[in-house]
């Protein structure tokens, strides 16, 4: 079986491409959205059986296997650009797949506004969570290409950039391209975006004014603490090191057990954007400090798991392969035996010790488990007292 797939544009006068003409007349079963069957319909041949593409895409699969068919399949735009050729492969691999792009409606709001988009990096929430924006944001690109949905709108994206502090960028908002009242909007101000009303077709270009600082290594008097205690936060050198030792650069997810202020898993967001960050904490004043604090350093993105971590449903999470214990509640070896059900091989812990009991449970338990313990480092800041930090790798 094979899907032929074309990519065709929002105009209602639109002609289909020469090759796309020769195949139509030669096939029977056609799919497509309402809006596609509506532009196309004119150019299929007489007897033809339509199927429309709804959200179900594991029921409207099986439908398709039900034909001893190919199937030709009209798509908006680039069928390869975060569009139904990935669908395709994803619910049926085995098929053949031949397609006929057009262009994304990314180069079709470049081309309005002459834009050269070579440099851009595209991004999508049509359908998905904020991760892929919120990598490009602190990675701050010069030029940001978002595909949205009926949620994460226009709008939805400049409330959660004020949110976080980038106002930093400008907005583009191309809405029903190439259709009946096409518009292109230009938003200077992000705050002035917050409650823009788009067109439901629509997409977005940011494009970067200046650059904000987000430099690794951040002041600890910069976050906020918990009242009474200004010392209750993981010190910057410290932290550094910690993470250092974590090799964050080749991890995926990253567990912060007791994060108190937020600032491990901050630092972390800002320094590796690639990884997804879990943070636990059960203290519920470090709630509002952690939603502070993130918003304070531009780090959307960690997910927050508020209570006591020995009663979370952890098999819900992403699996971590490196894990920062920042608080045990004096269960230390019994957090490394769950933490470690659930830790790949070569996965590495990191904890920071001011106790010799905390230094001799961590150094048992992985010795326990047969994990490979690096050499010690004891690092003083200031006035305060001498910091271990200890780190273990699964075997």
């Amino acid at each position: 079986m094979e899907y032929i797939v074309i990519g065709i544009s929002n105009n209602p006068d639109y002609l289909l491409p020469e090759a796309a003409i020769d195949i139509v007349p030669h096939y029977r079963v056609f799919s497509g959205g309402k809006r596609h069957y509506e532009l196309i319909q004119k150019h299929l041949p007489a007897g033809h059986q339509w199927i429309d593409i709804r959200s179900d895409m594991q029921a409207l699969f099986e439908q398709y296997k039900t034909y001893d068919e190919d199937i030709v399949v009209f798509a908006s735009g680039d069928p390869l650009f975060y569009g139904f050729a990935a669908t395709i492969q994803k619910y049926h691999p085995e098929a053949d797949l031949q397609v006929s792009p057009y262009f994304n409606s990314i180069q079709l709001l470049c081309h309005r506004l002459n834009f050269v988009y070579s440099h851009i990096v595209n991004t999508s929430v049509h359908g998905r969570s904020w991760e892929e924006l919120d990598q490009a944001l602190l990675r701050q690109h010069q030029s940001i290409g978002i595909l949205t949905d009926q949620v994460k709108t226009p709008a939805a994206i400049a409330a959660r950039m004020v949110e976080y502090g980038y106002d930093n960028y400008v907005m583009y908002i191309g809405e029903n391209l190439e259709g009946p009242g096409q518009k292109i909007v230009f938003g200077e101000h992000m705050k002035d975006m917050r409650d823009y009303e788009a067109h439901t077709l629509n997409c977005v270009l940011l494009n970067k004014k200046q650059q904000r600082s987000l430099s690794a290594g951040i002041p600890d008097h910069s976050f906020e603490g918990l009242e009474g205690r200004p010392n209750m936060i993981t010190k910057m050198p410290v932290r550094m090191v910690s993470l250092a030792q974590l090799d964050l650069s080749a991890r995926h997810t990253l567990w912060d057990i007791g994060f108190c202020t937020g600032s491990v898993s901050i630092e972390a967001r800002r320094q590796y954007p690639h990884l997804q960050i879990v943070a636990f904490e059960k203290r519920p004043e470090c709630d509002t400090l952690f939603e502070v604090n993130t918003r304070k350093h531009a780090t959307p993105g960690i997910r927050k798991v508020m209570g006591d971590f020995f009663e979370q449903d952890l098999a819900s999470l992403p699996k971590p392969d490196a894990v920062f214990i920042g608080g045990h509640g004096n269960r230390l070896e019994a957090l490394i035996s769950q933490l470690d059900n659930y830790l790949p091989s070569k996965a590495k812990l990191v904890i920071n010790a001011v106790k010799e009991d905390s230094k001799t449970q961590f150094i048992a338990a992985a010795r326990g488990l047969n994990y490979t313990l690096s050499e010690p480092m004891v690092i003083t800041v200031d006035a305060h007292n001498p910091i271990t930090i200890l780190t273990a790798e699964k075997q």
